[in-house]
């Protein structure tokens, strides 16, 4: 029973704790394989390569020159993850991650260059105890008679009845606070849902491409995108979107979306961009890149990949966080009850 019992052991252990080491004996699963298809993908399918290089001199063959010095037939897994990881940064792009079994790469100077102008123990502040949670969102009345909705994410699915009942509820107020702050974004349907409640009419957002080619040029011709009116419950009074850098992907576009809208105000800091849809795929040794390859533009047809610029630029100010004020809010406030 030893004789069996040993090598299966060796076996499952071999399994569970994984190998350090790229299995070069796979064909085409060697260091060099792997970096060369990523390089590939990313060359031939994601779609901002055109656009970076104009806006701060990304060259693509440039950077495949430099990392391919950096691949060595024998490295392990990890080290090859890290070059990998560092060279899909270069992108400068928060929607290109590198997953592996043990982790997922990402780029982060997206929002760490910028204030948080968020904070959710001051944010209690003026929620109370009170609140509503329902369906992907939370609301309040807030003691000036100002509607406030903190929209945390767009990956949970908001129903229409919800939305009917929380602008129902807030129908009382002068005015409108949408707080997508820290919303990193999910569902597009999702966003575009609550959109369709700050329009009486079919409304132009912007317009959305798709790569159809190799060459980094290589797109379909854009198509506009538009907003419809729900048919529920559709909000008449002014509304104020607040932003911050971590307002990202699909609450980019939310974003974008709004500031068409009628009597709706940007107010906050620029939000974090991340506009293009994503796409997956893998490499010889199952790790998956996933990247933006479908660009969405605004109505003027400029990239939103970079963020979008708020109507009235706010910052949290310290001497509000030391009296339990969210500065944002507060000018929310003040703009929504000015005649």
């Amino acid at each position: 029973m030893k004789k069996i019992f040993l090598p299966f052991l060796y076996l499952i252990l071999s399994i569970t704790l994984g190998c350090s080491c790229i299995r070069e004996d796979v064909a085409g699963n060697s260091p060099a394989d792997n970096f060369e298809l990523l390089w590939k993908i990313i060359d031939e399918q994601y779609c901002f390569l055109e656009y970076k290089h104009q806006e701060y001199g990304l060259d693509w063959n440039k950077i495949h020159a430099e990392y391919a010095q950096r691949i060595a037939p024998g490295m392990s897994s990890a080290q090859l993850f890290e070059v990998l990881s560092e060279m899909v940064n270069e992108l400068h792009d928060g929607h290109v991650n590198l997953s592996s079994a043990w982790g997922t790469s990402q780029y982060r100077e997206w929002f760490d260059k910028y204030p948080r102008n968020f904070s959710d123990s001051i944010q209690s502040n003026y929620l109370g105890k009170d609140y509503i949670i329902t369906s992907g969102i939370t609301y309040q009345i807030l003691e000036n008679n100002i509607g406030y909705i903190y929209c945390e994410s767009f990956s949970n699915g908001i129903g229409d009845g919800n939305l009917d009942l929380a602008l129902n509820t807030l129908a009382v107020c002068d005015g409108i606070i949408i707080d997508v702050r820290n919303n990193g974004g999910g569902d597009l349907t999702t966003a575009q849902k609550l959109a369709s409640r700050f329009t009486n009419q079919k409304i132009k957002v912007g317009y959305m491409s798709h790569k159809k080619g190799p060459g980094h040029n290589d797109f379909s011709q854009p198509k506009p995108v538009y907003i419809e009116p729900s048919k529920g419950i559709r909000w008449q009074k002014k509304a104020v979107v607040l932003t911050n850098r971590r307002s990202y992907s699909s609450t980019n576009d939310f974003v974008n979306s709004m500031r068409q809208m009628p009597n709706v105000t940007i107010l906050g800091d620029k939000t974090g961009g991340g506009s293009g849809l994503p796409f997956s795929s893998e490499l010889p040794n199952g790790w998956v890149i996933r990247f933006s390859a479908s660009p969405m533009f605004d109505t003027e047809m400029n990239q939103l990949e970079f963020g979008i610029n708020p109507a009235i630029k706010v910052d949290m100010k310290q001497e509000d966080m030391n009296q339990g004020k969210d500065t944002l809010i507060e000018e929310a406030c003040l703009f929504l009850k000015k005649k």
